[in-house]
């Protein structure tokens, strides 16, 4: 199985209403790389997974494989796997024979089908299942049948459209692992749809976050939860804390409930910290505040205090101490993990 690398340029897709679901999209996906698309409802990751796979057409704008222009190639000319969330197996053919349907319509001899699938069994934990039926199978297996399926005949590119959100948490979060591991062993060009940010961040080599049909941010997981670009990604990327800047002092910048550290020059309208940069403290801190609640998460609580702000500050506490609503609550930050954004 040879990977190999996607380009979008300029990509443009609108539908007859008028709505416009991928606009001037440009996008480089290197050989070998799994990208995560993520993003809010009607933000064309779904529409911009068509387009690589050619299951839609730019109105403008080419598609590109190994440099390659397929933009005109349908589906079946493009050398690609898909597996979609409600699995789409024949319910006809028993498990390996699902698995071996694209290699019998290649023509491939029976003997190496069997062995292909025997070796896609294994690699997906299903050996002895050949012979199952699929309404035997459970979901998660299901699923796994569904990637065996499109890996079988080792596609250049895999295309996942929301290949977990059909199964229920704890199954998702173990496949998930099994996913990326899977990814890892195929060394293929991945690029998946999801709209649950645990997911993208824990498979996605690169997270492409999508805003109106448009690139709000492409980034590594971590710089995409650590380095938002704009307002609009560190909103939609975990759990944001803002403080309204009122003015400058000695040390940072006053802000509701008390002052945060602040050097640079350029005074900011608004800094940010993510819930876990806050820590209670017994010393006065940065910040103090009244506790609105405190709900207990397993490993950590969740702390909503309130600073007189717009919103109560989210603070994730491993401390297993428990406060009582009205307590006040000195808080302190790490100068590093405040920043600024862009609009």
């Amino acid at each position: 199985m040879s990977a190999t690398s996607i380009r979008l340029h300029n990509c443009r897709k609108a539908f007859a209403d008028g709505t416009v679901a991928v606009d001037d999209l440009s996008l480089e996906i290197q050989a070998g790389e799994t990208l995560a698309i993520l993003g809010p409802s009607g933000c064309g990751k779904t529409t911009t997974l068509r387009l690589i796979a050619g299951l839609e057409r730019p109105d403008a704008g080419q598609v590109l494989f190994a440099g390659r222009d397929v933009t005109s190639l349908p589906i079946e000319r493009r050398d690609v796997g898909m597996v979609f969330q409600n699995y789409a197996l024949f319910p006809n053919l028993n498990v390996a024979d699902n698995i071996g349907y694209g290699l019998k319509v290649r023509k491939m001899p029976r003997a190496e089908r069997e062995r292909r699938c025997a070796e896609l069994l294994e690699l997906v934990g299903l050996q002895g299942y050949g012979h199952r039926a699929v309404h035997e199978l459970s979901g998660g297996q299901r699923q796994r049948v569904a990637l065996a399926r499109a890996v079988a005949p080792r596609p250049r590119v895999l295309l996942l459209d929301e290949p977990l959100a059909a199964l229920d948490a704890q199954l998702r979060e173990r496949l998930r692992s099994e996913l990326g591991q899977l990814l890892r062993e195929l060394a293929i060009t991945a690029v998946f749809v999801t709209h649950d940010q645990g997911e993208a961040m824990a498979l996605g080599d690169r997270i492409l976050v999508m805003e109106r049909g448009r690139i709000a941010q492409l980034a590594t997981p971590r710089a995409l939860y650590q380095q938002p670009a704009n307002a609009f990604v560190a909103n939609f990327i975990g759990t944001l804390n803002a403080f309204a800047v009122l003015g400058r002092t000695a040390n940072g910048v006053q802000v509701n409930g008390g002052e945060l550290p602040w050097s640079a020059s350029e005074l900011p309208g608004t800094l940010y910290c993510r819930p876990e940069h806050l820590q209670v403290t017994s010393a006065p801190g940065h910040v103090r505040g009244r506790l609105l609640g405190q709900f207990f998460q397993g490993a950590q609580s969740r702390l909503l205090v309130d600073v007189g702000g717009a919103q109560p500050l989210s603070v994730d506490s491993s401390d297993d101490r428990l406060h009582a609503p009205g307590d006040l609550i000195n808080l302190a930050v790490e100068p590093q993990r405040v920043f600024s954004l862009n609009a």
